[in-house]
């Protein structure tokens, strides 16, 4: 159901964002990661910072996230021939052996990693500009992950998600929204919005999360709000994903590289409230 309009949060000021303050931002110039920033692997106490190595292109002042051919698999013994190129703003793991660390359900650390805390907010606005692609294997996302290991402090915030098989000229479908994993104190509310946009051009996805609410928007239009919140840091997940075929086929249905190009990705904090970077 569709909230009144008079209820409707209003997106920050695209320019001066009022009420904010920009405490997180990579614009990607220059050619070189800023691993102050990003840590470029998925996940990889799962697996290993060997295969779970994003590709990756920087130039002209963007990002491309890359699924090259001769990928491999993330982490096979999990997930099969998933592949996924991702950066994260946060690291966190327990002993090798244990179970451990961020969005594992179930999994063993497989590789000893150093915890990293680089930019992990608690409450903000978070802001994407990108393109997606249009391949029907590959999926591209923003998402949000509790920060430290406490089975109460897994949920995670959608900020987008976007579905080359939903992707046409006049529309896409643009998943957003929580889900609790782990966190009892959240009930999972997330769902694919037809968004009237060609999300192969760039456009800007944002979440403004406040103790109350998470309010979503597409190119500063609120789309929906969801009135709970995760309460502790959380760290940002930066990714595209391939899929394998439905029979285990390497078949290719897009030509190689497929690609996730980003222009900016941007944190804002309320004023007086801690920094959720260093």
């Amino acid at each position: 159901m569709q909230e009144p309009t008079v209820n409707r949060p209003q997106a920050p000021d695209p320019v001066t964002k009022a009420g904010y303050e920009l405490e997180f931002e990579d614009t990607f110039d220059g050619d070189v990661l800023d691993e102050t920033r990003w840590i470029p692997y998925y996940l990889p106490q799962w697996s290993s910072r060997a295969t779970s190595a994003a590709r990756y292109r920087i130039e002209d002042g963007h990002l491309h996230l890359l699924i090259e051919e001769d990928q491999p698999p993330w982490a096979p013994d999990l997930e099969g021939g998933l592949r996924v190129s991702s950066l994260q703003t946060g690291l966190f793991a327990g002993p090798v052996g244990s179970s451990i660390g961020q969005h594992g359900r179930g999994a063993i650390v497989r590789e000893a990693q150093p915890d990293l805390r680089l930019y992990t907010p608690q409450y903000g606005l978070i802001e994407l500009r990108a393109k997606a692609i249009d391949d029907p294997r590959s999926m591209v996302a923003l998402w949000m992950i509790g920060y430290e290991d406490e089975p109460e402090r897994s949920a995670e915030i959608c900020v987008c998600e976007i579905f080359g098989r939903d992707v046409t000229a006049d529309h896409a479908g643009v998943g957003m929204g929580l889900h609790p994993f782990g966190d009892p104190a959240i009930v999972d509310d997330f769902a694919v919005e037809r968004i009237a946009v060609d999300a192969r051009e760039f456009h800007v996805y944002a979440a403004e999360w406040t103790p109350e609410h998470v309010a979503f928007f597409v190119d500063g239009r609120h789309v929906k709000t969801i009135r709970q919140s995760p309460g502790y840091p959380m760290q940002l997940m930066l990714n595209i994903y391939e899929f394998p075929e439905a029979d285990g086929s390497p078949t290719a249905r897009h030509p190689y590289p497929k690609r996730f190009t980003v222009d900016y990705v941007r944190g804002y904090r309320p004023p007086g409230r801690p920094g959720g970077a260093p």
